[in-house]
């Protein structure tokens, strides 16, 4: 009977503790609930208004720079360096000497020569005081007339030959790294320093066959390079090769950029914008106001429901070009809506929104910033 007494009141306390426990349990539950049941507070979100721009068309293509003139000077004969009249990155000019070769045995050579010339010379006007007189035949007046004239070429030929030794710049142009030292004996064709001539300058590109009949002489190009990225540099088209390539289905295009500063060199990798010679009216927002993924973009518009709160809703949208940090919406959205400007992964459709703070800059309604638009090759 004691034995049966203590179960049950063991029974009791537990019953007691467990039930205590789930009723706190349970009065916790019913405060969550009603927490939660509470409207949320709007969140707050900076907003910019889609606004219209005046775009210029352009045709994106990348491509190389490449020098108006530009060689690696080389020597026609072979010879030791006798002196060096250049430095290593010098802007030089057409005709200036760059190195000369060791002349002596030349200039002997050309000694011998007028000596010769000399000679046939004076043969050849005794035989032609001689011929009036009927004294010498015609047929030595003809040779001794070969003869000189044979010696006079050969003259010429060693002239031309003596001045093969001293090698000028071909053109105007800023001069590379010197490849070859003082007294050095050189072959025919030894590199001796690269010249080029930066301003003005060429960049090459390739556009789609596609393209070919939105680009023409004349147009204008801008291109920008990894080394100054903050900087445009402007020029014109001004070559179209004739032919498209068979296997890329691409064309060549030549552009000539102004370069005063010279901070485009040969060989660098330029982004192209061929613009177009007319303008397209488009709604921009700012490039953070687009949410791109998978299956489709959109943006948040800001917009008043029926109690008159600011609530935001998602709206699908096609979006083009970007430039200078905005996009080009081509289609789901009208200038003047309000859209939601950074921020976006932290909203759903339908939330209750505050407006925090507006860009002036970014609402400042139907702007007419003129800005090049991008058509992809």
């Amino acid at each position: 009977m004691r034995t049966a007494s203590r179960f049950l009141i063991a029974i009791i306390f537990l019953g007691v503790v467990l039930g205590g426990i789930f009723g706190y349990k349970f009065y916790q539950f019913g405060q969550m609930k009603e927490m939660l049941s509470q409207p949320q507070p709007p969140a707050e979100v900076s907003a910019t208004e889609a606004r219209t721009e005046s775009w210029t068309p352009s045709i994106k293509a990348v491509g190389s720079v490449k020098a108006v003139n530009g060689i690696e000077v080389a020597n026609e004969v072979p010879g030791v360096i006798s002196s060096i009249n250049f430095e290593s990155g010098d802007t030089v000019k057409k005709g200036d000497i760059l190195i000369r070769l060791n002349t002596a045995i030349d200039e002997a050579a050309v000694r011998t020569r007028r000596a010769e010339a000399q000679l046939a010379e004076q043969e050849f006007k005794r035989i032609s005081d001689l011929l009036p007189k009927r004294a010498v035949s015609q047929s030595q007046f003809d040779e001794s007339k070969a003869n000189f004239d044979a010696a006079q070429a050969r003259v010429n030929e060693a002239d031309a030959q003596l001045s093969k030794k001293v090698i000028r710049a071909p053109f105007d142009g800023t001069l590379g790294i010197r490849m070859v030292d003082q007294g050095e004996y050189i072959a025919t064709g030894t590199p001796i320093v690269e010249i080029n001539m930066l301003d003005p300058i060429y960049v090459d590109f390739t556009l789609s066959e596609k393209n070919l009949q939105d680009v023409a002489r004349g147009y204008s190009v801008v291109a920008t390079v990894a080394a100054v990225p903050e900087q445009e540099f402007k020029g014109k088209v001004s070559a179209i090769n004739t032919s498209v390539n068979p296997e890329t289905r691409t064309v060549r295009v030549r552009a000539t950029l102004s370069n005063p500063q010279k901070l485009l060199r040969p060989g660098m990798f330029a982004t192209i914008r061929t613009l177009q010679p007319k303008d397209d009216e488009v709604v921009t927002v700012p490039r953070t106001a687009v949410s791109y993924n998978t299956y489709g973009d959109f943006v948040f518009v800001i917009e008043e429901n029926d109690d008159g709160d600011l609530v935001v809703n998602r709206r699908s949208v096609t979006a083009g070009q970007t430039r200078d940090k905005r996009v080009a919406i081509l289609s789901g959205l009208e200038a003047g809506e309000k859209v939601v400007s950074k921020a976006l992964l932290r909203l759903r459709a339908g939330q209750k929104v505050k407006i925090q703070e507006e860009n002036s800059d970014e609402s400042s309604g139907q702007s007419q910033k003129k800005q090049p638009q991008e058509a992809s090759e």
